[in-house]
């Protein structure tokens, strides 16, 4: 009590002021005298005038809540964009993996992407379709843009897939407009190389690179990538041929498994032989 009166104190003067006005207004409003009366008159019409002036004036806390209220709304909206931005961009990517699947003459099992292993030389992929959808070990993968890589390792829910940016990667593949065949790698560069090609070839910057009919993995005829660049070392009898792959293999989110049994005879064969 004795700090609330204290602190009064110090503005004893003020608080003076502002009652003495109070009893000014309140015997003028209550005062009944024509001179007075014409005084309050007058006051009314200037305050109204001022507040007619100053009118356009907002409220600057109404303001504030508006804006606040406007920027919670935008945020809403650009989260709902954003949403469906991404349903967009999926439902492009599932009507081309569709287009895929119907033109192709194989039998494919779609899945997603559930994990990504981007270490050293050894890149891989994690699938949520396993041996309970029929994958195995050797099938390839692909997606709308073309070769992804083959199924490694499977569990009865999930597959492990050695894309082509990986150091063990090897398989047959032709150049589609001149049929030169090579043998498909990655050496741990930006690109895929394509190797045992004669310098003295039609090899050309632009040239469309398929899977090959030898591949012992891969069915004939796969999009792989397109030629960025060839050139020649001295006294070396062959060229290099670098590719850049048509799918991008670090973006994936579905691809799809090709389920191909059908070339089993062949590769026990071509293993018999070997040995």
């Amino acid at each position: 009590m004795r700090r609330i009166v204290y602190t009064l104190s110090g503005y004893k003067d003020y608080l003076a002021l502002i009652l003495s006005v109070l009893i000014s207004v309140l015997l003028i409003a209550s005062n009944n005298n024509p001179q007075v009366s014409s005084i309050r008159s007058v006051t009314i019409l200037a305050i109204g005038a001022l507040e007619d002036t100053f009118d356009f004036i907002p409220d600057y806390f109404a303001l504030t809540e508006e804006n606040r209220v406007l920027r919670e709304k935008n945020l809403t909206l650009s989260d709902e964009l954003s949403l469906h931005r991404n349903a967009a961009a999926e439902n492009v990517r599932l009507r081309k993996m569709l287009d895929l699947k119907e033109q192709g003459t194989h039998e494919y099992v779609g899945a997603n992407v559930v994990g990504k292993n981007f270490q050293f030389f050894r890149n891989t992929l994690t699938l949520d379709a396993g041996e309970e959808q029929g994958v195995a070990v050797d099938m390839p993968v692909v997606s709308h843009d073309g070769l992804v890589g083959r199924i490694v390792a499977t569990s009865p829910h999930y597959s492990v897939v050695q894309i082509l940016f990986h150091i063990e990667m090897r398989s047959s593949a032709k150049v589609e407009r001149s049929r030169v065949d090579g043998i498909l790698g990655w050496d741990g560069g930006p690109s895929l190389n394509l190797y045992n090609v004669a310098k003295t070839l039609d090899v050309v910057v632009g040239d469309r690179v398929v899977t090959s009919e030898y591949s012992s993995l891969f069915p004939p005829g796969l999009p792989i990538g397109h030629v960025t660049k060839t050139y020649e070392e001295t006294g070396d009898l062959f060229q290099t041929v670098e590719i850049a792959p048509a799918a991008d293999l670090y973006r994936l989110e579905e691809v799809f498994v090709i389920l191909r049994t059908e070339e089993i005879e062949k590769l026990v064969v071509e293993q018999d032989a070997e040995k």
